[in-house]
C-alpha cells in the first residue's frame, strides 16, 4: 500500500478523525475516459467554500479545471459538490495568502517566508506559478 493508499485507507476507517480535519478524498471523472479517479487532498474552508491547493504538475484537476460535479468523502460523509479550478495568477496568489494564514503550518515546505504574521508577497508570487487552487462548492 502506497501513501495514497494508507491515507485513503484512515479517511474510510473509524480511525479518519486524525486525518478529517485538514483531508478528505475527492472522486472526479476523467474527461475523456469518463473513469471515476479517487484521491487524498487536502483542504481548507473560507466563506462556505473547500479550497484545495495542488501542483499544476498534477493531472487530477484537469477534469474539474472548466467545472464538474465531484463527490467528496468529508469526515466520513459522503458530499455531492461542485469543483472548479482556479488557474490565472492572480487568483493564486490572493489565495495562497489565504492558505497561508488558514494553514500556516505549510508555509515552510512551500518555502514561503512569513514575515510579521505575513506571507512573503515575493514567495507567494513564485509559489503561485507552480500552484493553483480548486474551490469545492457543496451541493444542497
Amino acid at each position: 500500500m502506497n501513501g495514497n493508499g494508507f491515507i485513503s485507507w484512515v479517511l474510510r476507517s473509524p480511525l479518519h478523525g486524525i486525518l478529517s480535519h485538514g483531508m478528505m478524498l475527492i472522486t472526479v471523472t476523467g474527461r475523456k475516459t469518463g473513469k471515476k479517479i479517487t484521491l487524498p487532498v487536502g483542504y481548507y474552508c473560507d466563506e462556505g467554500s473547500l479550497w484545495i491547493l495542488t501542483s499544476r504538475d498534477r493531472t487530477w484537476w484537469r477534469n474539474v479545471e472548466y467545472a464538474a460535479e465531484v463527490s467528496l468523502l468529508l469526515k466520513r460523509r459522503l458530499v455531492r459538490a461542485f469543483a472548479e479550478a482556479a488557474l490565472d495568477d492572480a487568483s493564486v496568489e490572493q489565495q495562497m495568502h489565504e492558505y497561508i494564514r488558514h494553514v500556516p503550518q505549510a508555509a515552510k515546505s512551500l518555502g514561503v517566508r512569513v514575515e510579521n504574521g505575513n506571507a512573503n508577497a515575493e514567495d507567494i508570487s513564485r509559489v503561485a506559478k507552480d500552484r493553483l487552487f480548486v474551490k469545492i462548492h457543496q451541493i444542497t
